[in-house]
């Protein structure tokens, strides 16, 4: 069942990273400073001011949609951490309806025991492993969001940078 959620949730992530266009906007934003026409003995060069701000613009409205992702992001990975938790505390109940019923004779008393500490360490271990890999998987893609954000927020920083720059110039 959490390998099926998981699965939905990579084909999810998937699809949206396709559809990232703040990406896009941003190679636009790079394609137009790379275009833009030299000052003679300088690096700086001259853009198209509104052109780059209608793309600046464009970023922040696609901002909220990353945030929201990130948003449901984390509350995938609280319910997922949930459902682990809830699927673990049924092996370990029905660990013990198992040797409950088992308790019939003094060996079979015996062994019972013997499986139940098997059976509860086994649910343990798994919940532990289900929990400790959630985790991670949420970690890594909270991560690549973050990356994702700094990437974009340091090439707007240096959009503007480059915008202000050219502005001084023209005064």
């Amino acid at each position: 069942m959490i390998k099926e959620n998981m699965g939905e949730l990579f084909s999810y992530l998937f699809e949206r990273s396709k559809n990232m266009e703040i990406f896009t906007l941003l190679e636009t934003l790079e394609d137009i400073l790379e275009r833009s026409k030299s000052v003679p003995f300088t690096e700086k060069t001259i853009v198209d001011k509104e052109e780059v701000l209608e793309i600046i613009k464009d970023i922040r409205l696609k901002l909220p949609d990353e945030l929201k992702q990130a948003k449901w992001i984390k509350e995938e990975r609280a319910r997922i951490l949930d459902e682990a938790q809830k699927e673990a505390d049924g092996i370990v109940r029905e660990a013990e309806n198992r040797i409950i019923s088992m308790i019939d004779e003094h060996e079979i008393t015996r062994k019972a025991y013997e499986q139940k500490a098997e059976i509860i360490e086994t649910a343990n271990e798994m919940s532990r492993e289900i929990t400790k890999g959630t985790k991670d998987y949420a970690d890594g893609i909270l991560e690549n969001l973050e990356n994702a954000i700094h990437n974009i927020n340091g090439s707007i920083n240096e959009a503007l940078r480059t915008i202000e720059q050219n502005r001084n110039e023209l005064k």
